[in-house]
């Protein structure tokens, strides 16, 4: 009996180290297959980098089926050798450890795994953003030139605005400018509203709100994190500021692509 619990428990070590790692592995590379196929992948990064992420895991799935030709433990053979040259109470207390670090990490990166199996994707929430906001004081800023005349102000998104109305040395010249903007709704100062996108360069980690005044009661008729179109008029206050001056407000369902890059 004791002879077949020390042959199992090599077995059982060796098959919890290749659940750790290409286990794992593998479910994270079908999931993302997954998501790129059905086009929700660019809720996690942005769409110049879908084609990287879905290459990665094609080929991550290959050598996972390449791994299944190693034999259980063929992989740890070296470690038992190395461990043959110590002492007895040496060896036995790095396999301890190694036990323990595979048990923990195997709990982790599991819960992690079936987190992201069972749960529908989503995008980040309206609350995210207002954790987020003052983070970046000005969104993409050196990007694009914004004065009026060189850029096409008709292709400006909720993030190209708000880099113009934070860096506007000449705030009368975009007073006037018609905008239809999409966004969802989030608290301003005092008692204005926000319209706010979330903007991405490469996946969700770098994500940070970018925001525009509107001027109006929305409060009252548009929760926090209720997405709406909001067609208007750039313009330019007396002190200098840009806020948004709506001429119609409407609800919309969030866009199929929530971010703006």
């Amino acid at each position: 009996m004791a002879d077949q619990h020390a042959a199992s428990t090599p077995r059982l070590r060796a098959l919890a180290s290749r659940w750790l790692g290409l286990g794992l592995a593998t479910v994270v590379a079908v999931v993302t297959l997954g998501l790129g196929v059905t086009g929700r992948l660019t809720l996690y990064v942005s769409p110049e980098t879908v084609w990287f992420a879905c290459a990665a895991s094609a080929l991550l799935l290959i050598i996972a089926v390449w791994s299944c030709t190693i034999p259980l433990g063929g992989e740890g053979d070296h470690d038992h050798t190395a461990s043959a040259s110590g002492t007895d109470a040496a060896a036995s207390r790095r396999r301890l450890l190694q036990t323990a670090g595979v048990v923990a990490g195997g709990v982790v990166a599991s819960g992690v795994v079936l987190a992201g199996l069972l749960l529908p994707p989503a995008s980040l929430s309206a609350q995210l953003a207002m954790s987020r906001a003052g983070e970046a004081t000005v969104l993409f800023a050196g990007a694009d030139d914004v004065t009026i005349g060189v850029a096409d102000t008709t292709t400006f998104g909720v993030g190209d605005w708000a880099s113009a109305f934070a860096t506007a040395t000449r705030p009368e010249n975009f007073d006037g400018a018609a905008v239809t903007l999409t966004g969802f709704v989030t608290p301003g100062e005092g008692d204005g509203v926000g319209l706010t996108r979330m903007t991405i360069t490469h996946c969700v980690i770098d994500a940070q709100p970018a925001t525009v005044p509107v001027a109006g009661g929305l409060t009252g008729d548009y929760e926090t994190g209720q997405w709406v179109e909001v067609t208007g008029t750039v313009r330019a206050d007396a002190d200098g500021m840009l806020r948004i001056e709506p001429s119609a407000v409407k609800k919309v369902s969030e866009p199929k692509d929530p971010y703006e890059y």
